[in-house]
């Protein structure tokens, strides 16, 4: 397979390194080592005019949020950003630096939420936290200084899952929404993913897929759900704007641009942005991959353009391939 020379830098440090892959770890040394690979690859940590962390109550228990406001007065569109980490690692601070950089970018309002995870708290407890929070975060607008009619959902890998999920959810019982963005989303645990990395446990790879697939769900079954696999839902039509980043070497790949194309074809504005040469994880790495910050600029004006705002020249919504409205 062919690697962009970054990506190649990459595995060589980590093959190196010995890093074992996260699926060979037990779940606290997992969790524990996503962070910090996310923290060594997020680059310099900017700063946000305001940072504050807040409690809201949740289906089962209170759920923590981080706030993320730049500079500005009044009422603020809003990006809800679940982080990734297979539903099982990962919490607020891993998606701290894409929530920061966002926030500037934009700028907007960002806020992320710390909800439930597995094995602990398996499928759908994740949805279900993601959901109300949505939700409470729509009602409780003023509290928050957000525009309730410039709300978007994000995340990346299982946070753009628990996007894509939650917004079915909301077409059917609101709020609205004026965008999601979704950065290499499952979007299909039905079937074995695929793709050139194969074994390479250097590498996000398809033993780390269905190590996180064990722990999220309880039954085979709940892989045909839309909630876990949102590819399968019967209708993607009503759904807001979308922006899918998907990688080439991610065993992801391929469900996320047959989302992004199913999307499409229900009749809703999708934009496809493809890295050739990347690899999963990328988006929360800026420090390491030039493709990482454009990919994050590029993230910016697709929700600049959804929110109303003024246009900044620097930033196309691409990797090398934008397609669709």
């Amino acid at each position: 397979m062919a690697l962009h020379p970054e990506v190649a830098a990459y595995r060589a440090a980590r093959a190196a390194a010995g890093t074992p892959p996260l699926y060979d770890q037990t779940l606290a040394e997992a969790r524990a080592a996503d962070l910090a690979a996310i923290r060594a690859g997020a680059g310099a940590v900017e700063q946000v005019f305001e940072v504050r962390d807040e409690r809201i109550p949740g289906p089962a228990g209170d759920l923590p949020l981080r706030v993320y406001r730049p500079a500005g007065s009044g009422a603020l569109p809003t990006l809800l950003y679940f982080f990734g980490g297979g539903w099982t690692l990962g919490s607020i601070d891993t998606a701290d630096g894409i929530c920061r950089r966002l926030a500037n970018l934009v700028p907007c309002q960002v806020i992320t939420v710390g909800y439930r995870l597995a094995p602990e708290h398996p499928f759908p407890a994740a949805v279900q936290d993601c959901h109300a929070a949505t939700v409470w975060i729509a009602r409780h607008a003023d509290r928050l200084g957000a525009d309730p009619g410039r709300l978007a959902l994000g995340g990346d890998s299982a946070g753009g899952n628990l996007a894509a999920a939650v917004t079915l959810l909301c077409r059917a019982d609101g709020p609205a929404l004026a965008a999601q963005l979704l950065v290499y989303p499952n979007t299909d645990q039905s079937g074995a993913p695929a793709g050139p990395v194969g074994d390479d446990s250097t590498l996000f790879n398809r033993h780390s897929v269905a190590w996180y697939r064990t722990h999220y769900l309880t039954d085979p079954a709940q892989a045909r759900d839309p909630l876990a696999s949102p590819l399968l839902a019967d209708d993607l039509s009503g759904l807001p704007p979308a922006l899918v980043v998907t990688a080439e070497l991610d065993p992801l790949c391929a469900e996320g641009q047959r989302y992004a194309e199913r999307l499409r074809e229900a009749g809703v504005p999708t934009r496809l942005a493809h890295y050739p040469q990347m690899i999963h994880g990328f988006f929360a790495m800026p420090g390491v991959f030039t493709d990482g910050r454009r990919a994050q600029a590029g993230a910016a004006a697709f929700l600049r353009e959804h929110f109303g705002l003024p246009d900044r020249a620097a930033a196309s919504p691409a990797g090398s391939a934008v397609r669709g409205g």
